[in-house]
This record gives structure tokens, sequence and C-alpha cells, in this order.
């Protein structure tokens, strides 16, 4: 016996028919890559994706096309996104911190038809274009005055001039199965080429509907939002379809990151609520610490992409009184998989307990399981101690990668291995003790090397911290402290071996220290261990 509900397919275009007809008025605020502020509302967005849509149409965009984006987080971006779903097209977005030769493996691959950018990256698309044959034409946002006198770009054409004379007024979005093909990401590729995880519309709307629990990012019409985590990482964590459905105003950064831009679009726009990954708030917190500056409007961060250092919990809750939230994710999870919201059991504990757990990555949220194994696949008591392979199934998560690069990923129970060592204690919450390619294996222990960098960065001298497991001749591997120090301040290596001897055991602690100008960092702001480990390849401890 079936239920006699209406069939109401989701997907994403009802997420921004909802918000026009309902917070109509809300503004989208964008940091234009020109500088200048731009204000627009969730109607005029509705209006422009509509006309984004009919282009595409008038190009023989068809169901399934993939159309590319190498672009800031903008209201113009924004358009494109929904026009590009609201007929079943593929959005595929693109990370410009990529080398050039991986965003032409990734372009080809997806085989794209057409490329949205910001201005910035004309000199970067200028360079590869030669090599994407499927790239038919190049739309840079913008009016035809910002357009180059010359290009080696193919039939470029400025956004305005693009939706010139389209009215968007006939054109029928949705219409088509929830399960069809929405969005297109690819891992950053740390071991072999990248992988595409195809999002259906069906996964897109769950998982937005997923992360505004009042135990995850819960924001709502009253709050205003700057999503600093960039459109191109793994659907903004959600933010672009979950803030719509809420109503919320959205603060757009554009491409200004650092901590003075940050701070003051946080001010002037009074932002309630903010996401990013811990680099942006290590360089905000050292601009805060600098200027003497406060947060008065800020009530509540959202951290994850990598683990959140102690030191910011501390600074941003201790003194700015802004709520710190961990939450974690890949892209092969829409991202969000777990959050670390208090639990009736955790939300009394005196601050110093509460840290312990706000170090965690959380709790699975509905929709997603978690389960940790050992080495045979089996599972792992709820214990808090014992750490295996961190495992996810649900619904709005990767069963294969596009193309069937990679063959099968899922085990025979359903079971996605996320590549993470973790824990899970009696009340749920998960901590991610390392990537499994990161483990430092001494004499046949694991030491974590989020652990040992956590602390590290704790010390009120330094930048970022990278721990690496090198070659020993007796304990096979042995951890290797390698520093970035802030600008104008010393430590000496004892100092910080000593502080890190204070937090683990003796023989957990790094057996040197090494001093940098500056860690590398990925495409996804991640410390570059594999960097890392090729630099230090040959290094030899002195105690070897």
């Amino acid at each position: 016996m079936l239920g006699r509900m209406q069939d109401w397919p989701l997907t994403v275009d009802k997420i921004l028919d909802h918000a026009a007809i309902n917070h109509g008025t809300r503004e989208i605020i964008s940091r234009s890559v020109a500088g200048p502020i731009v204000r627009t509302t969730y109607a005029d967005i509705r209006v422009r994706a509509r006309k984004v849509s009919e282009a595409l149409l008038a190009r023989g965009v068809k169901l399934g096309d993939r159309i590319g984006t190498l672009a800031w987080n903008s209201g113009d971006h924004m358009e494109t996104w929904y026009g590009t779903m609201g007929i079943g097209s593929v959005l595929h977005t693109l990370n410009p911190r990529l080398y050039p030769e991986q965003l032409v493996w990734i372009i080809n691959h997806a085989e794209d038809r057409m490329m949205f950018f910001d201005v910035t990256f004309l000199p970067l698309l200028e360079a590869i274009a030669d090599k994407l044959p499927t790239v038919e034409t190049f739309v840079m946002y913008g009016d035809d005055s910002m357009l180059p006198e010359s290009t080696k770009l193919p039939n470029l054409i400025s956004n305005e001039a693009f939706l010139s004379g389209m009215s968007g007024a006939g054109v029928t979005w949705g219409g088509f199965d929830e399960n069809t093909a929405c969005g297109l990401c690819y891992t950053s590729g740390t071991t072999g080429d990248p992988k595409g995880v195809l999002y259906s519309h069906r996964s897109n709307v769950l998982h937005s509907l997923i992360s505004q629990h009042v135990d995850a990012m819960g924001v709502g019409a009253s709050d205003v939002v700057l999503p600093i985590v960039p459109m191109f990482h793994a659907n903004c964590w959600g933010l672009v379809f979950s803030l719509p459905i809420a109503g919320s105003t959205i603060v757009m950064p554009g491409a200004q990151l650092d901590g003075e831009s940050v701070y003051e679009l946080l001010d002037a726009e009074k932002v309630t609520y903010s996401a990013a990954v811990p680099t942006v708030w290590m360089m905000l917190a050292e601009y805060l610490e600098q200027s003497g500056k406060m947060l008065p409007h800020l009530k509540r961060v959202t951290i994850g992409g990598s683990a959140v250092p102690e030191n910011i919990i501390r600074l941003f809750e201790g003194k700015y009184d802004v709520q710190v939230d961990h939450g974690w994710g890949m892209t092969e999870t829409s991202p969000l998989g777990s959050y670390c919201a208090m639990s009736p059991e955790t939300k009394d504990l005196p601050f110093e307990e509460k840290i312990k757990v706000k170090l965690k990555q959380g709790r699975a949220l509905f929709g997603a399981e978690l389960n940790v194994v050992d080495d045979a696949g089996r599972q792992l008591p709820r214990d808090g101690k014992s750490s295996g392979h961190l495992m996810i199934r649900g619904c709005a998560i990767a069963a294969s990668y596009y193309k069937d690069v990679g063959g099968n990923i899922l085990d025979e129970n359903g079971w996605f291995d996320t590549s993470d060592v973790a824990n899970i204690d009696r009340y749920g919450f998960m901590q991610i003790t390392d990537r499994a390619k990161d483990v430092i294996k001494s004499g046949g222990e694991w030491i974590s090397s989020i652990e040992l960098e956590n602390i590290a960065v704790g010390h009120e001298a330094v930048a970022n911290a990278a721990v690496i497991g090198v070659a020993h001749p007796k304990w096979d591997e042995r951890p290797l402290l390698i520093v970035q120090l802030k600008q104008d301040c010393s430590v000496a290596p004892e100092e910080l071996l000593a502080l890190i001897g204070q937090h683990v055991a003796k023989w957990q602690v790094p057996d040197d220290v090494v001093f940098v100008n500056e860690i590398p960092l990925g495409a996804t702001g991640k410390i570059n261990k594999l960097a890392l480990r090729e630099t230090f390849r040959d290094y030899k401890f002195p105690t070897a």
C-alpha cells in the first residue's frame, strides 16, 4: 500500500522559488571583485537566474550538460547556480587554487560546455584555453566595459551581454526526476587524479534540510550570514541552498578573505553567523589582536575543513563571546557528516571539560550513519578511545565517482571509507585522530599528528604547525614538528617540545623541530602534507 501524498520532487529550483516568494526582500550583499558592495534580493536573484536559464537554453544547453564556474562568492555566481540547475543542467564549480594542469584535467574530464568566471581568473583561463576543447563559450561576470581589448578565449562574452534580451518569463524549472544530477565537485586529488562527486537534486535538498537542524548550522530568517567558505568548496557547505530556505540575509565576501577585510564585513553588515576553515579564523584572530577591535554582532561560527585549534576556541568564546561549533565532512558527504553541538550530557560541563568536547567533530546528523572499524572490518566499541577507520553512509553520501573512476567505493554493507582515523564516545561524539595516510606509526603504536599540531599552534609565537612522520632506523617513524612563526616572534625548540610534553605521553613528543618561512597549504586551505613529506623525505633526526 502506498501513501496518498502529493508527488513533489525535491529539486533545488523550489528552494529559490520559496525564498523569492516568502523572503523576497531579504538582501544578498556582495563585495564585488572590483571592490564596491553590490546589493540585491532573493526576488531579484530569481529573476536573473531565470534569465540565465533562458540564455543557456538558447545556446542549446540540455539536461545533463555540464556548466563550469570559476568564481568567488557573489550574487552573480549564485544566479548561475540556480539558472543552471533549474533546467536540469549540472553546475560544475572549479577551485581556482588548483594547479593549471589539474584544472585542465578536471574541465576536460567533466566535458564542460560553458565557463562562467570572474575577471580575476582571466589570465588563468587564457593560459589554458587552447587545452579545453569542450568549452564552447566563456562568460565573464560584469558588463562589456570589463572585457579585455583582445583575448585568447574563444566566444568570450560578458555576463550582462549574455543575459541581454532575456526575460526568463517562459522558462520552466524542474519537471524532472529528483535524482537528476545537479552539481559536480571534484576532490582535491591528494592521491591520484581528482575524482568527481556528482550530487543529485534530492541529495542537495535533503542535505540542506538536515544542515538546518537546531543542533547543526541552524540559521534563521533573522540571521545575517557571511559564508566565507568558497562556493567551489563542496557546495559552500550547502549554505547557498540552506540560507535561501531559511530566508537569511547573505553577505558574500568575494575575493578578499584577509583578516581586515573579513572584519569589515562582519562589522558593517552586522553579521550574526559565519562559516570558514580554520586558517580564515586564525587570520581574523591575528587582526583582532593587533587592532584591539571586538565582535559586537557575531554570535556563532562554524569551523570545518580541518581540525580547529584549541586556542581559536578559547579566544573566540572567552574573549569575543562568539560560540564556536566544529563540523566535519568531505566532498563525498555533500559535505556535512557530523556537527559538534552540545548535548544534554555535555552542555553543563565546566568550561575546561567543554573544550575537550568542542575539539571533537561531533555527532552524526540525521541522514548519515557513522561507524568505526578495525583493519579486519570489525566494529569498534564506542568508548572514546578505540580508534579505527571511519565509515559513513546515508542519503547525501556518494555511492560512486563520476564516470565510475576508481570503481566500487562502497563495502558490501554500503559503507564508504572516509580514509580518516577516528573514535566515537558513548554519547555519539566522533573525534578524528588523523587521516589514515597521516598517522605516524612509531614502534607499532599510532601517534596523532592532529593532536600534536593543535598543541603547538596553542603557543603564542606559532602561526601554524604541521607534524609528519619521518623514517627512523629503530622506531620505523618518528614525528617531526614543522613550525611557521608569527611575524617578529621567536621560540626555542625545547620550549615547544616541553609544551607538547605537558599534554601527551613522552614517546609521542616529536624528536625534532624545524622552522620554516611558510607551511604549504593545499587547494582547500588544509596543510599540504604531501609537499612536506617530499621536502623532508631525506631528513635525518639528530637522535637517529
